[in-house]
């Protein structure tokens, strides 16, 4: 069961730029997400890498990645905590170390570490929510980047400082960046939930936005199912 009561959508002003709920700058102005500064290459031949997000429920962040070119799968789960708790009603109660993730695999000759960053920070969730993300509350809800190498690391880590340092949000991002030490795959029930709710109102409400601003945002990457 999601954590916190009532589901609404959050807009924020930046700049005079509205934020919505997923954390994008809203379709309709004219200013564009930073690219990361430092970034890998785009590898010269077709290979994976693997990138494990964290920003809130799951389904929609998820979901954002399936409709990105150059992403090979991207799989609910849990990262931070135990095999043993690696359970969606023990992960629930917020005392597991686990935090709702995703496990993006990508082809790094089509699209970069830095560019799945960029979406994970510009439309998969908002990374200035301390333990939350709209109407889901916990640690579980953390916004976390589980990096699996130095050069991860370091990406995450400059990105965040660059974003920071242009004030693209108006609080300061509280994204985690940490060590991967495992993920697990969330329940079958979860995988592609949005794919298969398009009528949940948490899903319209929440989630369907966050396809929309990529869509808007980045039309070079985006794709459908």
């Amino acid at each position: 069961m999601k954590k916190g009561h009532g589901l609404c959508i959050a807009t924020i002003a930046v700049a005079g730029v509205l934020i919505g709920a997923s954390g994008a700058i809203a379709a309709g102005t004219n200013t564009s997400f930073p690219k990361p500064a430092v970034d890998e290459p785009i590898a010269a031949a077709r290979s994976t890498e693997v990138a494990v997000l964290s920003g809130g429920c799951f389904w929609g962040v998820q979901a954002v990645y399936q409709h990105i070119r150059g992403v090979i799968s991207a799989t609910s789960g849990y990262s931070g905590g135990e095999a043993k708790t690696a359970h969606y009603d023990m992960v629930g109660g917020g005392n597991t170390g686990h935090a709702e993730s995703v496990e993006v695999v990508f082809d790094p000759s089509q699209i970069t570490y830095g560019q799945v960053l960029m979406i994970f920070f510009s439309v998969a969730h908002n990374p200035t929510e301390l333990d939350k993300q709209g109407p889901d509350w916990g640690p579980q809800y953390r916004s976390a980047v589980f990096f699996s190498s130095e050069e991860q690391k370091r990406i995450a880590q400059a990105y965040i400082a660059q974003l920071d340092a242009a004030k693209v949000y108006p609080q300061k991002i509280v994204t985690l960046v940490v060590p991967l030490k495992a993920f697990y795959p969330a329940e079958g029930y979860h995988q592609d939930y949005l794919k298969h709710h398009l009528d949940s109102p948490y899903i319209q409400i929440n989630d369907l936005p966050k396809i929309a601003d990529l869509k808007k945002q980045f039309p070079q990457l985006y794709r459908e199912y």
